[in-house]
This record gives structure tokens, C-alpha cells and sequence, in this order.
């Protein structure tokens, strides 16, 4: 790999700013001063330091966030906070949100760089689960569970996939009903507009799985940890 296209990846700069480090002489390549910015190094294996500080290469990196509401599922935006910029500790500059949560939800997010990985999680044919925790204005009862199963027209050209709706608690009084719902596709709005079709309002909604990954309850809001080893590799047998 180019020297200056490691040193970007790994957050140093700009490529133009790596070159202005590399002539000013800050960057050295296993103990000598590098002397251009697009000689190849063997970047897993070279001792590239910036400043006299070891700058470490990491391919991939994957990221747990419990996200808060107010923040946008995105890299940038004009209006909201993003969720990257709940992930501080990261090594590379190209990570991005595996899917997307509403600016009003809560819950998990996976951050990452693996293209691969994220294209098969979201990839419609693959159809990974996704389980959310919603507190919905209406009773949901069995005949609701059974809509549900069954797949309901959400003003799609396609009625939705079969969904799992278990419910965990009815206040009758109130008229609110705590459920868990797992669907198996992303369609815009899904879960708020699949309580729609049947006559009942989304106030909160959290997403506490996907695929394999279960939001640590451990995590708090507004907080990214890294994925464990054995957590990735469940992930990449989705």
C-alpha cells in the first residue's frame, strides 16, 4: 500500500497534508525518514510513526453503539448530530452506520468499515432479523400477533414479509402495550408503519438485536465499544 494512502486511512490527514508532513520530514518508515509520500510499504508489517508515534494500520474496525435520540444515521448532515460522532476512539476515517435508525430511535447500531459485512446484513435476499423494544398507543392482542405473522399491506407494492410481534405487557388503562417485534427486512418506516396499518402509533421504538449482535446492557446511551473477536466472527457468518 502507499505510504500516503496508509496515513490517510489511519486518520493522519489529507492526502495533500500527509505530503506536506512526508516533506517536512515528520514521517519515518521503520526508522528512516520517508522521503516520498507514494512509496509502497508492506502496511501490516512496517513501523510507520508520525511525529515520533507509532501510527498502527487496521484494516477493518467494528463498533457497538447504543444510540440516543436526536442523532441522524449518517456520516455527515446540515441539520442533526451524527452518530459518528459517538464513536471517538476509532482508528480509520471511513467508517460509516450498518443500516439505519430513525433520528426518534434508540437502540443498536453496528459502525464499520467492512463493506462486505454490511452488504450481507443488509442485503434483501439474506433476510437477517432485526428485533426492536416498542411501546405502542393501543392493545396489541393475538389478533394483532397473527396480522403480523401473516404480513400486512403497508402501502408498499408487497404486503411485508411474516414479523414475530411477542407482547410483553398491556397497561389497559392507558391503553399501551409493550412488545418486541422481529422483521426480517429495512423498509423505510417499517415498524412504525406496520402498527399504522393496524389502527395504533409507535411513541418508542429501540432495536436490541441484529443477526447475531444484541445490544450490550451494559452499554449506556450515547456510548460505542468495540466488538469482541467472537462477536465479529458470528456476525460474519450471518
Amino acid at each position: 500500500m502507499r505510504l500516503d494512502k496508509m496515513l490517510s486511512e489511519c486518520g493522519i490527514g489529507t492526502r495533500s497534508e500527509i505530503k506536506k508532513y512526508i516533506k517536512d520530514g515528520l514521517v519515518c518508515v521503520d526508522g528512516s525518514v520517508a522521503k516520498k509520500p507514494d512509496i509502497h510499504i508492506d502496511e501490516e508489517k512496517a513501523v510507520v510513526t508520525f511525529k515520533g508515534q507509532q501510527v498502527n494500520f487496521v484494516k477493518f474496525e467494528y463498533f457497538m453503539l447504543n444510540k440516543p435520540q436526536g442523532y441522524v444515521t449518517a456520516v455527515k448532515d446540515n441539520v442533526y448530530p451524527t452518530v459518528m460522532e459517538l464513536v471517538t476512539d476509532n482508528i480509520r476515517n471511513d467508517l460509516s452506520p450498518v443500516g439505519r435508525l430513525d433520528v426518534d430511535t434508540e437502540g443498536l447500531l453496528l459502525i464499520t468499515n467492512d463493506g462486505d459485512l454490511s452488504h450481507r446484513l443488509l442485503s434483501p435476499k439474506h433476510h437477517v432479523p432485526k428485533t426492536y423494544y416498542a411501546e405502542v398507543n393501543g392493545i396489541v392482542d393475538e389478533a394483532t400477533v397473527q396480522v403480523f405473522e401473516a404480513g400486512l399491506d403497508i402501502g408498499d407494492e408487497k404486503p411485508t414479509l411474516p414479523a414475530t410481534l411477542k407482547i410483553q405487557d398491556i397497561d389497559e388503562v392507558s391503553a399501551l402495550s409493550k412488545i418486541y417485534l422481529t422483521i426480517c427486512e429495512g423498509r423505510f418506516h417499517q415498524v412504525k408503519r406496520m402498527f399504522e396499518a393496524v389502527g395504533m402509533k409507535v411513541v418508542f421504538l429501540k432495536r436490541v438485536s441484529m443477526g447475531s449482535l444484541t445490544l450490550d446492557e451494559a452499554l449506556e446511551l450515547g456510548k460505542a465499544r468495540r466488538l469482541s473477536d467472537e462477536e465479529i466472527e458470528e456476525l460474519r457468518g450471518e
